[in-house]
């Protein structure tokens, strides 16, 4: 103290100036120490976005798996058969028979032959469905809105505002994939008695909205549930909407009388 007085240095500045050293050197070691904690935390947010990542794309690659497994049963198990058929009625032994087992035998191969045609085409249309190909996104959920009325069941009803230029085929496929799964989910688990569907345009967007008076899902269970191994239609749509860069949210609405699925995505228009 003494020393301190020989230099003229008031012994509360000198206690004041340390304190304010151990201040710094402690605010120093906690900004290190929270640096090193959002670091920690921001690669545990990369690894489960990669994982997350991972998973949509286990599930895209096993929906076109699925898919590509139910053409070749289908054609192996019915068109198969079907084909095997028709060319046992045509056989070269045929000009052995009598006129009239010919034509017979002609007219069976036909009727056969019809049918494994009649079945293709249903493939295809399960594939790329004609109203879609042919009229476009509206006229295409208006039809399948139409066959679900047609049960009596509940009340379906679809409006789109403004869709006067079609987006390209394959983001239009992928769009009414999403939707047939999300009414799919709806009349199987939520009891509803009536869906109702809007779409509308943003400047680069477009949003297609179900509104249903059911059992519904918030985002959280959505999120939770299409990570688990009882969400394989979550999962589909998940993995679908990556493909075209949407988003998807779920919610109820602030009146708790209906549940709200909001889809968001991005235009990209067919230049045909």
């Amino acid at each position: 103290m003494i020393l301190l007085q020989s230099f003229g240095i008031p012994p509360t500045l000198l206690l004041g100036t340390i304190g304010m050293l151990f201040l710094a050197i402690a605010l120093i070691i906690f900004i290190i120490f929270h640096q090193r904690k959002v670091i920690r935390y921001q690669l545990k947010m990369q690894q489960m976005e990669a994982e997350q990542q991972k998973i949509l794309l286990r599930a895209s690659i096993r929906l076109q798996e699925e898919e590509r497994q139910r053409i070749a049963a289908d054609l192996h198990d019915d068109a198969g058969p079907l084909l095997a058929t028709a060319r046992l009625y045509l056989t070269e032994n045929m000009v052995n028979l009598d006129k009239a087992t010919q034509l017979q035998s002609i007219f069976n191969a036909k009727q056969i032959i019809d049918e494994a045609i009649q079945l293709i085409r249903n493939i295809s249309h399960s594939l790329m469905p004609p109203t879609l190909k042919n009229f476009g996104l509206e006229s295409a959920v208006n039809d399948f809105f139409h066959k679900i009325n047609g049960s009596g069941s509940l009340n379906v009803n679809c409006r789109f505002h403004d869709y006067k230029v079609r987006l390209k085929p394959d983001k239009e496929l992928t769009v009414f994939r999403i939707i047939q799964e999300l009414i799919n989910n709806i009349l199987k688990h939520s009891n509803s008695s009536f869906i109702h569907l809007t779409q509308h345009n943003g400047e680069d967007n477009m949003i297609i909205r179900l509104h249903h008076d059911g059992r519904g899902l918030n985002q959280e269970d959505f999120l939770k549930m299409s990570k688990s191994n009882v969400g394989l239609g979550l999962k589909n749509i998940q993995s679908r909407l990556k493909v075209i860069h949407g988003d998807i949210l779920f919610e109820q609405d602030p009146s708790e009388s209906f549940y709200k699925v909001t889809i968001d995505i991005p235009k990209d228009y067919n230049e045909k």
